[in-house]
């Protein structure tokens, strides 16, 4: 089981690393969050992020992302779902942070859990991401090393294993520079807008996608 060829795992490595630096909505809205509230709110939003791609490994390990990616109807809604959130997500990161928003968190510490949760939405939200997985992971199925299904959650799995040596180090990086940002109101001033900004064209680029 799980017995592949030194060539198959070099393929499939490169191809997650290639992916993970490939810059995309998940490592904006982890960046947004650490240049916002630093590195606590950084690593919030990349736990959750995480937790969304597992569920898009589980979903597509169960069959459940091709349904998404056979209804049209199912695709539209998830996508305008997913991109009215993203739109509500830069309205409250404005309506939050005022002229402060910077400092406000330092004092009063961002809600990691709500973080966390809006990270999990943002990635499910996304139908473009589990149709991606649909599309690339089952290319590294070889016949006879084990169960369909069991193939896909460790390639899968191993994706996010690799962002995990990626991410965490842009996190540490955003973190830092937020630091030395944080009590500078004007500057802080213009993060805010710039996280409501990102959030909003994040939101309009997945309602103009397609599938």
């Amino acid at each position: 089981m799980f017995d592949y060829s030194l060539t198959h795992w070099l393929a499939f490595l490169s191809a997650a690393v290639l992916l993970n630096l490939s810059p995309g909505p998940d490592i904006a809205f982890i960046l947004g969050h650490t240049m916002r509230g630093g590195k606590r709110a950084g690593f919030s939003a990349l736990l959750g992020v995480w937790s969304g791609a597992c569920l898009h490994v589980l979903m597509a390990a169960l069959g459940l992302s091709a349904v998404l990616a056979a209804s049209a109807f199912a695709f539209s809604t998830v996508k305008w779902i997913g991109a009215a959130y993203l739109v509500w997500l830069g309205i409250q990161a404005l309506r939050a942070g005022g002229g402060s928003g910077l400092m406000k968190a330092a004092d009063e510490k961002l809600p990691a859990a709500r973080i966390y949760r809006q990270g999990i939405l943002v990635s499910l939200l996304n139908p473009k991401v589990a149709i991606f997985f649909l599309a690339f992971l089952p290319q590294f199925v070889v016949e006879g090393a084990g169960p369909t299904w069991a193939q896909l959650m460790l390639h899968g799995g191993l994706i996010i294993a690799v962002a995990a040596f990626i991410e965490p180090p842009l996190v540490l990086l955003g973190g830092r520079l937020a630091d030395v940002l944080r009590h500078n109101e004007k500057i802080g001033r213009w993060l805010d807008r710039g996280l409501c900004a990102l959030f909003v064209a994040l939101g309009v680029r997945l309602a103009l996608s397609s599938r």
